[in-house]
């Protein structure tokens, strides 16, 4: 891996100067953010392999970050409670911009942006009424705060802009906190999550919630397929002896369809999924627990799992070509192609939960 120094260095001695865009940094295919040894926070550029590219600080703690469509330019979002970001310019490091939600508002730590990546979108909790907000930000404006509007839901987490859409989808986990009471759980008898179809004003398409029964089943992370597919992951606040299914899949007009696992690979998820990617090619989605050290890759067409595979603390999923990129909090990360899971790397570092394509 180079420094930012080297990299600017290496391209000005071979008669390039860096762009602004992503594909002036190279074969950058995800980002994602760490802790070294130091507790200094980072943020990273990975190749398709899970190969890092390049690294640049951060103030503190990042859960994930939304990449910006064009610009390489990442936004990095504090982990839950948070009140601010901060817009890196990945070619340079600099932090060009920080976010501060306003006064009883803070981040749920992920954001998207709109398909130009004019307009930021933020996961935020209203802590006083206990509902969620989507925050707007107007990049043009040097990422001013133009508005929000209602999430559809309590304790908002994940959002996604629907591929070639501007509709949003966003993962209300229904979980209410309050920043007085740290990370407590506030709700958990009366919990409602959802699965929020929302347009950028923030007009609700579709709100799709699961039965009764499964009510504590936070609905906390996704990911989308080009058709409209979404893929949900959720994490059970009851006894985790008696956790329901953990995954499904959604389209909008359609109903739900949840996983049909065994029961040892229900069990093996510990009653939490931290991470959700499709493949590639759609056909799969992997899920990740670090609770259980397992990912497991299941089939979309038949919702069973297909393999899986243990890795110690794993969370964050790539997607490549070839198959899945996982990392893991003691520092490795790993390619895991059919049923293999080779060794990318180790690293003094701690990688956090998400990574996030480009």
């Amino acid at each position: 891996m180079v420094s930012r120094r080297e990299f600017i260095a290496g391209a000005l001695a071979a008669g390039a100067v860096p762009t602004a865009t992503w594909a002036g940094l190279g074969d950058v295919r995800f980002v994602t953010a760490a802790q070294d040894l130091g507790g200094a926070y980072r943020l990273f550029g990975m190749n398709a392999a899970g190969v890092p590219v390049f690294s640049v600080p951060l103030p503190a703690r990042g859960h994930a970050a939304a990449a910006h469509p064009n610009a390489a330019e990442a936004v990095g979002f504090a982990r839950r409670p948070g009140n601010f970001a901060f817009v890196v310019d990945c070619t340079s490091g600099a932090v060009v911009h920080r976010l501060h939600s306003p006064e009883g508002r803070h981040f749920f730590g992920h954001g998207a942006f709109s398909i130009d990546g004019n307009t930021l979108f933020t996961t935020e909790n209203d802590y006083e009424a206990g509902e969620g907000v989507i925050g707007v930000w107007d990049r043009s404006a040097g990422y001013k705060r133009i508005g929000e509007f209602s999430s559809g839901g309590v304790g908002p987490h994940q959002i996604c802009r629907l591929p070639g859409s501007e509709a949003l989808v966003i993962a209300n986990g229904g979980i209410e906190t309050h920043p007085d009471y740290g990370r407590a759980k506030l709700n958990i008898p009366m919990m409602e999550p959802n699965l929020a179809y929302l347009s950028p004003e923030g007009e609700a398409l579709e709100i799709m919630e699961l039965p009764w029964a499964m009510h504590m089943n936070s609905i906390r992370h996704i990911s989308v397929r080009g058709d409209g597919l979404v893929a949900f992951g959720m994490q059970w606040q009851g006894d985790r002896a008696q956790a329901p299914v953990l995954f499904g899949v959604h389209k909008m007009g359609e109903e739900p369809r949840l996983l049909s696992p065994s029961a040892e690979d229900h069990a093996a998820l510990n009653a939490y999924v931290g991470s959700v990617t499709f493949s590639a090619d759609g056909r799969e989605v992997a899920i990740s627990s670090p609770r259980g050290s397992v990912v497991q890759v299941i089939d979309v067409d038949s919702m069973r799992v297909a393999r899986s595979v243990g890795m110690p603390d794993v969370c964050g999923i790539g997607a490549n070509a070839d198959g899945f990129v996982l990392t893991s909090g003691d520092g490795h990360v790993a390619g895991y192609v059919g049923d293999t899971l080779t060794p990318v790397g180790e690293h003094d570092i701690r990688w956090d939960n998400h990574m996030i394509g480009v």
